[in-house]
């Protein structure tokens, strides 16, 4: 398995429009966690101006695929996004290990 991580770039006033569809935003987000896709997801903080997830999957289309369907893109909280594959090398679910 491959990690991805998927980057929203929130529009100036997400944190005032995030109320309407954070329920919906979080059942899709829990769903894809509940099927081992999605490990980590949340908003960076001061300012809260972009958001990160960590996928694990085979393929980007999974991480793809989750963004075009996701509420908070397909109602415009999310001013663009992008999913760049992680090569991670340390600790216990690293997809290449590196130990000297």
């Amino acid at each position: 398995m491959k990690h991805y991580l998927l980057f929203y770039e929130f529009v100036e006033d997400y944190a005032e429009m995030r109320a309407t569809f954070r329920k919906s935003h979080l059942e899709k987000a829990w769903a894809a966690s509940g099927r081992g896709e999605l490990v980590l997801a949340g908003a960076l903080a001061d300012p809260m101006d972009t958001g990160v997830l960590l996928f694990k999957s085979e393929t980007p289309e999974v991480v793809q695929a989750f963004a075009k369907a996701d509420p908070y893109v397909v109602n415009g909280l999310v001013r663009s996004w992008k999913v760049r594959e992680w090569t991670t090398v340390v600790g216990a679910d690293a997809a290449v290990a590196v130990r000297l």
